[in-house]
């Protein structure tokens, strides 16, 4: 991964227009995606997630407004290409595993076709060549016994080898930018494993950068460079993985890492109040408010701008704010911030040492993916 921006959000603002007036979904919402990384969103259903993903690629309903911001690819907004332009870039520049393979494979269509509509839409091949490639795509991504199972259908195969099928056909054309909308709620943990497995490897192979939607912050534990956080269609929390997990400062997010069981947890396992605000018409102040138990006053009339904790790391919360009383944070959450304290110093070890003796230095790649269970 390096610091080059493939992407880059800015202040983006979508309505849905219904008969009972518009939802704001996406509420100036702004990020970033770099060459290599793997940059997750997380948050409860009907956060925003996948109507803020599939904005990437124009994808949205007839009855979406995009009422501001900007999405920036290689210095052109792609909000403002007619739907000509854009089927250029999907499939071939920035693609998508979709939920559920099922509904997005086509049910008539060979898995062998399917994989090779898009090298032939895309790349100046034959029928022959574009057929021969798909097969290697297949046997890539795992599907056993490939050439037999080519002319095949959807219906044929099991739920882990058709997301398998659908992760060949996202990146058929090796695209510069993968979005992965929850590419395995559907499956069970062993499978789970697999395509996660499956997903860090071809983009190491083809050097892509991935976009990860899901509420499971279990599986961006094991996969992510970077987490933002979403609730109510606004982020609002982001960083590195390492401070999301070890040194969460929004009470979401804490209320997140808290219902979330690991090899650690005694007892119940705590969870969030309450249901998400009806977006017809946001909240006044912090959309969070009513269902924390540390919301202030100021939490109801104004909304909390970003703080930052560091230069990789902010959140939207008036508890970072200088005049802000101190709050007892959740146990597990303090047991966390001493981990994080921990990796720190680490860190610092590891920058000196760096620079004392270059070779020395080297990070334990486990720690983050045993944040999910610690």
């Amino acid at each position: 991964m390096n610091n080059e921006n493939v992407l880059e959000v800015k202040n983006l603002e979508i309505d849905f227009e219904t008969f009972a007036g518009p939802v704001h979904a996406i509420r100036d919402v702004s990020f970033d995606l770099k060459k290599g990384e793997t940059f997750a969103i997380v948050g409860e259903s009907g956060s925003g997630k996948s109507v803020t993903v599939r904005s990437l690629m124009n994808l949205l309903s007839n009855n979406a407004v995009i009422k501001n911001g900007q999405i920036m690819y290689h210095g052109e907004n792609i909000l403002e290409k007619t739907d000509e332009e854009m089927q250029k870039i999907r499939g071939a520049e920035i693609a998508m595993i979709f939920q559920d393979p099922m509904t997005s494979l086509n049910p008539v269509m060979t898995i062998g076709d399917q994989v090779s509509e898009p090298i032939e839409l895309h790349q100046d091949v034959s029928k022959k060549e574009a057929q021969e490639r798909a097969l290697q795509l297949l046997k890539r991504v795992g599907i056993p016994q490939a050439e037999e199972r080519f002319k095949d259908y959807p219906h044929q195969f099991s739920g882990g080898q058709r997301q398998r099928i659908v992760i060949a056909i996202a990146l058929a054309c090796e695209p510069e930018i993968l979005i992965a909308d929850e590419p395995t709620t559907a499956l069970d943990v062993t499978i789970q494993a697999q395509i996660l497995e499956l997903i860090k490897e071809l983009q190491v192979f083809n050097d892509t950068s991935i976009v990860f939607i899901t509420h499971d912050l279990g599986v961006v534990a094991n996969v992510a460079d970077r987490i933002a956080v979403m609730y109510a269609g606004q982020i609002v929390e982001y960083g590195t993985v390492d401070e999301i997990f070890y040194n969460p400062q929004h009470p979401y997010t804490w209320g997140l890492i808290t219902s979330m069981p690991t090899l650690k947890t005694r007892g119940k396992l705590l969870s969030i109040p309450g249901t998400p605000p009806d977006l017809h018409e946001p909240p006044k102040g912090d959309a969070f408010a009513a269902r924390s138990e540390y919301a202030m006053k100021i939490d109801y009339e104004e909304e909390p701008p970003f703080f930052h904790v560091s230069d990789t790391h902010a959140a939207a919360t008036w508890l970072l704010h200088p005049d802000c009383p101190g709050v007892e944070v959740p146990r597990e959450i303090a047991e966390r911030f001493k981990v994080f304290e921990d990796l720190r110093k680490e860190h610092e070890i590891e920058i000196n040492t760096a620079h004392a003796v270059p070779d020395q230095a080297q990070r334990d790649p486990k720690r983050v993916k045993e944040g999910a269970n610690e």
